[in-house]
């Protein structure tokens, strides 16, 4: 039987996923973060790209900013993504300190819309995208907004999702344009998936 909604289930999932989050505890998480970071910088995709696309984590999250500070002194171009406002787009601004970002939309820490730092498509790179969820295809369950599903239908780049290994399942619902992630990070594991052509 096919779904022709999957709206309903994407909603039971979220909280599904937000709750486990929520409970996690908070040593654990720091331990689970910490090695997904470690994973990250040990990546093809880290090491070959000058530019990082990264969003600013929140406190339910894989945390960031311990990627972002080592991207920083890497010295690596270090973009952030802003959410335009009366509108479901973000830009990506380019940051040299944390002091850079103030409470935006949701509540999310932001870049200011400089367009001197703003980041130009054509320039490629590696982002890192969040997630509520991971499948085994790299399809992801994202927050309903569908901000990254429109940056990352023309992102030309190299796209990295990471997520807590107990957040991953094997299949998730998913549109036709949905774009999957090309690597999944995890504390526990790597999985490459196959990129829509």
């Amino acid at each position: 039987m096919s779904v022709t909604d999957i709206r309903p289930i994407k909603t039971e999932l979220r909280q599904k996923y937000r709750s486990l989050r929520q409970s996690m505890p908070p040593e654990i998480k720091k331990q689970r973060d910490e090695a997904i970071a470690n994973q990250v910088r040990r990546l093809w995709q880290y090491n070959s790209n000058s530019i990082l696309l990264i969003y600013v984590s929140t406190a339910i999250e894989v945390d960031t900013f311990c990627i972002i500070r080592r991207a920083l002194e890497d010295g690596k171009r270090v973009a952030v993504p802003r959410c335009v406002p009366d509108s479901r787009q973000m830009d990506f601004y380019y940051i040299q300190s944390f002091e850079e970002l103030a409470p935006g939309m949701f509540g999310v820490l932001e870049p200011e819309a400089n367009p001197d730092r703003l980041y130009d498509e054509r320039d490629g790179g590696l982002c890192i995208v969040p997630a509520f969820s991971y499948d085994w295809q790299g399809y992801r369950l994202g927050y309903g907004k569908g901000y990254y599903d429109r940056f990352l239908s023309r992102f030309e780049g190299n796209i990295v999702g990471i997520c807590h290994s107990d957040c991953v399942q094997r299949t998730l619902p998913h549109g036709r344009y949905d774009r999957p992630v090309e690597l999944l990070v995890t504390e526990k594991f790597l999985r490459r998936t196959v990129r829509n052509g």
